[in-house]
């Protein structure tokens, strides 16, 4: 092989390895440092795009979980306050049929009146408070609930109001007398039906609510575990593979150093 001081190709070769294994070093820390094998759409332009495209999916449902969410509770703050109002409606019953006793002196018939009239009074005030977010799907005209069901936009899961208060309007008549209390125990079967009726509808909604939101949760979680296996760094690999990537540019630096000295023994040439 010839020697020249133009040229050191020894040098140029060791240089060239020693660039190549940085540029490899410089990757494996990215890799490190972001525990991602795709951080950018320079590294893998396929796999960054679905990635991408995917994150996407998963912020979507983040939305839909949170519309469910805010669905639940609405549902939820109405079955508390309807299973309130059945019960209220249980001693409204038992102090009706008390009342319709035609032996029944006026005294206790006047106490059970003024106890039905506060329990009554009572279901109003729950009715009133069995709102969430503004919205009451016991009292009519409070609206109703409509939540996501999916990132398409075009599934929505609706659960109706149930009008509770137009229903309660119906007993009208009190207890003072025993005809009285014969009349409203009719308007209390009514009644009690709507509220039972409505009990069974605000259940199902919460089982269903429940139901898609467990699945969107599923469902996020599976795709964020679609991404991982794209994008994510396999750390245990990267890690020895810097070590050896690490001793490979201290060999490179040897050799460029003990190249960069050849030309040197040419001056021996001419002592």
């Amino acid at each position: 092989m010839s020697m020249s001081v133009n040229t050191n190709v020894a040098a140029l070769t060791a240089l060239q390895n020693l660039n190549s294994t940085a540029k490899s070093l410089s990757t494996t820390q990215n890799r490190i440092s972001t525990g991602l094998m795709v951080s950018s759409t320079k590294d893998d332009s396929a796999s960054y795009t679905i990635a991408q495209k995917l994150r996407g999916d998963v912020s979507g449902l983040g939305a839909v979980s949170a519309s469910l969410s805010r669905a639940h509770s609405t549902v939820d703050v109405a079955v508390a306050g309807a299973e309130q109002i059945s019960d209220l409606v249980n001693q409204m019953t038992a102090k009706a049929t008390a009342a319709s006793d035609t032996g029944l002196d006026t005294t206790s018939r006047t106490a059970m009146d003024n106890d039905f009239t506060a329990l009554k009074a009572q279901i109003t005030s729950v009715i009133s408070a069995s709102g969430f977010n503004g919205t009451n799907l016991l009292a009519a005209g409070s609206g109703t609930v409509a939540a996501l069901q999916s990132t398409g936009g075009g599934a929505t899961l609706t659960v109706a109001n149930q009008g509770v208060d137009t229903a309660l309007a119906s007993v009208t008549t009190g207890i003072s007398t025993a005809a009285n209390a014969t009349t409203t125990l009719g308007t209390l079967a009514t009644f009690g039906a709507a509220v039972t009726a409505s009990l069974s509808t605000l259940g199902s909604a919460s089982r269903k609510i429940d139901g898609q939101a467990s699945f969107v949760s599923k469902l996020s979680d599976v795709i964020t575990s679609g991404i991982g296996n794209l994008v994510d760094a396999d750390l245990s690999k990267e890690s020895a593979n810097l070590q050896a990537l690490q001793v490979k540019q201290q060999l490179g630096v040897q050799a460029l150093s003990i190249a960069n000295q050849a030309p040197q023994s040419i001056t021996s040439l001419f002592r």
